[in-house]
């Protein structure tokens, strides 16, 4: 659960507005789960697994010479549906381990993982009785991956999540995109005429029933993660989330359903630049593609990641972290590295995360710039790298990402500070002086801890 500013300072529980009572009431009449306890596990794991696999895995992100390919590969290399669709045939993922998939993200410290069951291609990555576009009919597998990988995460207590496509398929002729611009995300080779593309024949053929699919024969379904809602309509996002709601109460739904709908806002490979006590979970890669590129050697270190994490965290949000394994079903090496890294960290920190709310300050993640602009042509957000706060009832936990010369200072604490310590070391008390100015703490010259090191400061009301 995570508490807001009065809460952690005094060390009492959370504090609920009246209106989220009343939306708790609201549901509670109408026999529906409240949005906020369905949403505990959620807002308590913070770390979260990604996985975007497919077709286009096998790739490698290279098509005709062209190395700059992903998961959008039929459009970006302009492949029409018939050729992609014999590709899709030799899709052979000899190496796929789903345990081994789970056991990566259990020991990087995530809580909960989403794959791919249908990205914007239209093959569905399990065996899909509503279209014989899926990938066991084409590749004519065995095993079914995706029922392989809930079972997986049932198995090792990850939640299991599954992402959908929802307002773009190429394989489907009746998808219309963009609302100014038609067409930009449209199958055009296949499917030139948009404006014959009537969405609902899609919406109600397809993609209903696909996800009436997903929650209906894959067991539990913790999270419902849409992408690209583009047209739907605010009556057919009702009417998604009113599926999903009658078959599997309890699963969370993210906003991308469309239309100001769902239980958290998904903001892409961004971080955002203040506290909000609105859920919101931030998507991001691990170098610079969703889906696997064999020539993709940007790799964010496992310090980059885990400060984006506290950040992250600091600010009332949940990271989760993509990885896209090859055709073979290989999680790439450089990933497993960074996240059995940010593992390592979490196994002697992860008290100062899960289940943690948001900095009771808010000047130590930056400000507004007087003169630089962003590319929207407004004022530029410079974030602070110093270090970063995250709370718990009683307790402040202050993550130092530069190890200061000097002592660390920090903004006033309106509770009073009962001590001061190493996360990793709680032996070790920490000298400090409070007043109504702020908190100047005694710091050691080496950091005992990296890439960030965290102190403890314990409060008493």
């Amino acid at each position: 659960m995570k508490f807001c500013l009065t809460a952690m300072l005094a060390g009492s529980l959370l504090i609920v507005s009246p209106a989220a009572q009343a939306e708790d009431a609201s549901a509670a009449s109408s026999g529906k789960s409240a949005p906020a306890k369905r949403m505990d596990w959620w807002t308590n794991a913070d770390f979260g697994m990604f996985i975007h696999w497919g077709v286009y895995s096998k790739a490698g992100g290279e098509w005709n010479g062209e190395t700059h390919h992903h998961e959008w590969l039929q459009f970006t290399a302009g492949i029409p549906l018939k050729e992609y669709t014999e590709y899709a045939r030799t899709f052979d993922p000899k190496d796929f381990d789903p345990d081994a998939w789970v056991k990566v993200a259990k020991d990087a410290g995530m809580k909960y993982l989403v794959i791919t069951s249908k990205h914007h291609d239209g093959i569905a990555m399990y065996d899909s009785k509503v279209s014989d576009h899926n990938i066991i009919k084409l590749a004519g597998l065995e095993k079914d991956p995706i029922r392989q990988l809930a079972d997986a995460c049932r198995k090792q207590g990850i939640r299991f999540g599954v992402y959908y496509s929802l307002g773009r398929d190429w394989q489907d002729p009746d998808v219309p995109t963009g609302k100014y611009k038609p067409g930009w995300r449209s199958n055009l080779i296949d499917f030139p005429n948009e404006k014959q593309k009537v969405f609902n024949r899609y919406f109600k053929r397809k993609a209903l029933p696909q996800v009436r699919e997903l929650l209906t024969n894959y067991g539990p379904i913790d999270i419902m993660w849409f992408d690209t809602p583009e047209l739907i309509s605010p009556a057919e996002s009702k009417e998604m989330l009113d599926m999903i709601r009658s078959i599997q109460p309890e699963c969370i739904v993210n906003q991308r359903v469309g239309n100001d709908l769902g239980d958290y806002e998904t903001p892409e490979q961004t971080i955002p630049p203040a506290v909000s006590h609105e859920p919101w979970e931030t998507c991001m890669t691990l170098n610079s593609h969703w889906g696997y590129n064999k020539a993709d050697d940007d790799w964010k270190s496992s310090g980059y990641l885990l400060r984006n994490l506290v950040d992250i965290v600091s600010k009332g949000g949940n990271y989760l972290l993509n990885v896209g394994p090859t055709g073979e079903g290989i999680i790439p090496e450089p990933s497993v590295i960074r996240l059995t890294e940010m593992g390592d960290w979490l196994k002697r920190n992860g008290e100062a995360i899960y289940g943690c709310g948001p900095t009771p300050f808010g000047d130590e993640l930056g400000s507004y710039s007087a003169t630089e602009k962003d590319k929207k042509g407004n004022p530029k957000f410079i974030a602070k790298k110093e270090w970063r706060a995250t709370t718990k009832p009683g307790e402040l936990f202050l993550h130092v990402f530069n190890w200061p010369k000097q002592d660390l200072t920090i903004p006033p604490v309106e509770a009073s500070i009962a001590s001061a310590t190493f996360l990793t070391n709680p032996d070790q008390t920490l000298h400090f002086d409070q007043t109504d100015d702020g908190v100047t703490i005694k710091l050691p010259d080496e950091a005992p801890d990296s890439p960030i090191t965290v102190i403890r400061l314990k409060l008493t009301k």
